[in-house]
């Protein structure tokens, strides 16, 4: 048995065995195997799920569809591209950047397969603006009775509504067909406000501005806030200096807010003060680069997390008894939250489906207590009906996940349909949606 860990190490399993196919014919002999001997096998992705949505069943096998990575196709003309699911959206950014193309809206992270990233409903940020799902034009996956099956909204539309954001219970997706756009200049501004002042705009400002998300570290009386605006067709980019990108990210938000995370790890009572350290130190920065180099940062700090959508109109109040929250905590919060904005969409579970979201993910330095944080918060978001990232710690069963989500039951049915006999399932899924049926 291989052991295999998440990012951030919260969840953590003994596959019985990791597959890694080289081609689809691979993938399908390997799932029909596991389904003829009434196994279960889950995909793994990259491990950036804080969940354990990824983790195998104990004497259950694993595949890692790193090997199937690339471009299948490209239209420059269309905008529509086909990648094989285990490509990484940093190798995919770079490769639509040489076509001439861009993601429209990406999150905050690069190190997920496109899979994985579809499948969990991972998001950026931006009012007008859908999740990564969102971009999906089709997509095929391996069913449990070793079927290659593709879905689009003109073929098997049931299927490509539950699919885009399908946790990995309907099949293993193999390709993606996303709408890409001509590559476009995002014009960043980023740098601190008063947190109170933020609040008060944050409304309007997430209307005006093309991507806006804010950081509020708990301890502190700032936000640091940034704006990204899309630019005309053929304006230039004036990126940062490399000296400037590798002070600023590198050395601040990556080692230097290391150091001090250690350091409150070490000594808890300090945090407060090192908390708002952190919130006075941020610096104003403004410059312009190709979209995927400003939607994306590299993340070395490891953390834990949880994030739940809530209606948009709900935030101020959820902020507001968050912020009265953490001064009672018996644990003190290490790291910031963060909060973004996404329109609504018509995908049956994704977090944002049939309602305009903001999203407030809270985190813990690893290593350092989160339990008695995430649980309050989740109170206080559920009481609104906030909607748990799948991919982010959260404590919710199908049962009350079926009060929050219109098609859940619809999702039920295909995964019914497609995989009878769980072969795809596992605890978690097991909790989320219930027994298969």
């Amino acid at each position: 048995m291989t052991p295999w860990t998440n990012w951030a190490g919260t969840a953590s399993t003994h596959p019985r065995r990791i597959h890694r196919p080289s081609n689809i014919d691979e993938l399908r002999a390997v799932v029909t195997a596991v389904a003829d001997r009434g196994g279960r096998i889950r995909p793994v992705g990259s491990g950036h799920s804080f969940t354990a949505i990824a983790a195998t069943d104990p004497g259950c096998d694993a595949v890692d569809l790193g090997a199937l990575s690339g471009l299948v196709s490209a239209d420059v003309e269309t905008g529509l591209v086909t990648v094989r699911a285990g490509t990484t959206l940093r190798r995919l950014n770079a490769l639509l950047d040489m076509l001439g193309l861009a993601m429209t809206n990406l999150g905050d992270i690069d190190a997920q397969t496109v899979a994985g990233s579809i499948s969990t409903g991972t998001h950026g940020t931006g009012a007008a603006f859908g999740g990564l799902a969102t971009q999906v034009a089709a997509l095929e996956l391996v069913t449990a009775d070793g079927s290659l099956v593709r879905c689009s909204p003109d073929e098997r539309p049931d299927l490509f509504a539950a699919a885009r954001v399908g946790l990995g219970a309907l099949g293993v997706i193999t390709s993606v067909t996303l709408r890409c756009e001509p590559a476009f200049v995002l014009q960043a501004h980023e740098g601190p406000l008063p947190l109170d002042e933020v609040l008060a705009s944050f409304d309007e400002l997430a209307d005006r501005e093309d991507h806006v998300e804010f950081y509020w570290f708990p301890y502190g009386r700032t936000a640091l806030v940034k704006r990204n605006t899309r630019c005309a067709p053929g304006t230039p980019a004036r990126p940062l200096s490399a000296v400037r990108r590798f002070v600023d990210y590198t050395l601040m938000e990556n080692v230097a807010f290391g150091a001090l995370c250690r350091l409150g790890r070490a000594v808890p009572r300090l945090v407060p003060t090192l908390g708002a350290f952190a919130a006075s130190a941020s610096s104003t920065r403004r410059y312009s680069d190709a979209a995927h180099r400003v939607f994306a940062t590299r993340r070395t700090v490891r953390f834990v997390e949880s994030e739940y959508a809530v209606p948009r109109e709900s935030l101020l109040d959820v902020l507001d008894r968050l912020r009265a929250l953490v001064p009672t905590l018996r644990h003190p919060v290490a790291f910031p939250a963060e909060i973004r904005v996404a329109a609504a969409d018509d995908i049956w579970l994704s977090t944002a489906y049939g309602r305009d979201s903001a999203y407030v993910a809270v985190h813990q330095y690893v290593g350092m207590p989160y339990e008695e944080y995430f649980e309050a918060f989740a109170e206080i978001a559920d009481s609104v009906g906030g909607r748990p990232h799948w991919g982010k710690l959260h404590p919710l069963g199908a049962d009350r996940l079926r009060e929050l989500y219109p098609r859940f039951d619809d999702f039920r049915r295909v995964r019914a349909e497609l995989d009878p006999q769980g072969v795809f399932g596992n605890a978690y899924l097991d909790r989320v949606l219930g027994p298969v049926g």
